[in-house]
């Protein structure tokens, strides 16, 4: 075999052994048997464990970290940090992906308020959401309470309040999806926020009493277990609280800066 065709098996050889070592810790990663935080083996370790070259270790933790599971150090230590995945990375994810759509900030706005009030009604069809989610809710409404005089607090304690309703579903899967796209369009919310407060505007009082309403409204819906009236609060909130925010301003688009 000529030396060309030996590289050339070597390149074809390397990158699904390294594929085969960043699946092995993967699944130890996601199975828990690393935890957050915890040290990877040394490169020469992992060399051995697996019998494969350090180029192959190399490229198993660059693969890895794309993924955002391992933080790798660089320079003679060598090896990697683990980090587990989070609620956060998909929202910078998402954020990603609908601005290399282009889409507009008014599509974001309409896939919560579709899908959040979804979350609203399993929330109130929880056995347990008296000793859960309807606590934790309540919490978030005495502290919006005290804030009604503090707009970007009460703005951050209003966004947590959906945050937390999103948690509060029961469905892992729906919790980490719209909770994602909620993360998304509560960046751009405090954003407006911003902008707004430095242009000299304030929300009316009005507005901050009108939302706390409907929040609790909500809660008091969920505790009651009725899952259509909590769903039609929550959707009637969401549609005013995206209108009042310059929803359907057409020239504004998602921004994945915001959410990093």
């Amino acid at each position: 075999m000529g030396t060309r065709d030996h590289m050339r098996q070597r390149q074809m050889r390397q990158p699904r052994l390294a594929e085969m070592v960043s699946d092995d810790l993967r699944e130890e990663i996601l199975a828990g048997r690393l935890r957050q935080g915890e040290s990877l083996p040394r490169q020469e370790d992992l060399m051995a464990r697996f019998n494969v070259s350090g180029p192959s270790v190399r490229e198993a933790l660059r693969i890895l970290e794309t993924e955002g599971l391992v933080t790798v150090r660089r320079g003679n230590v060598g090896g990697g940090t683990v980090h587990l995945p989070t609620a956060a990375r998909v929202a910078y994810t998402l954020a990603l992906v609908l601005e290399a759509e282009q889409a507009p900030l008014a599509d974001l706005g309409s896939a919560v308020l579709e899908l959040e009030p979804i979350c609203a009604a399993l929330c109130a069809g929880r056995a347990d959401r008296g000793e859960t989610v309807v606590p934790a809710l309540r919490e978030v409404l005495a502290e919006q309470r005290k804030l009604t005089d503090d707009t970007a607090a009460f703005n951050e304690a209003a966004r947590r309040f959906h945050e937390v309703l999103v948690a509060g579903c029961g469905s892992a899967t729906l919790a980490l999806v719209v909770g994602g796209l909620e993360q998304v369009w509560s960046r751009h919310e405090a954003e407006w926020a911003r902008e707004t407060s430095a242009s000299g505007e304030q929300p009316a009082q009005e507005a901050f009493d009108a939302g706390l309403r409907d929040h609790e409204k909500l809660v008091a819906a969920i505790e009651a277990g009725d899952a259509s009236r909590a769903s039609r609060i929550a959707g009637r909130h969401l549609d005013a609280t995206q209108r009042y925010t310059g929803r359907e301003d057409a020239a504004r688009r998602v921004r994945s800066r915001l959410v990093r």
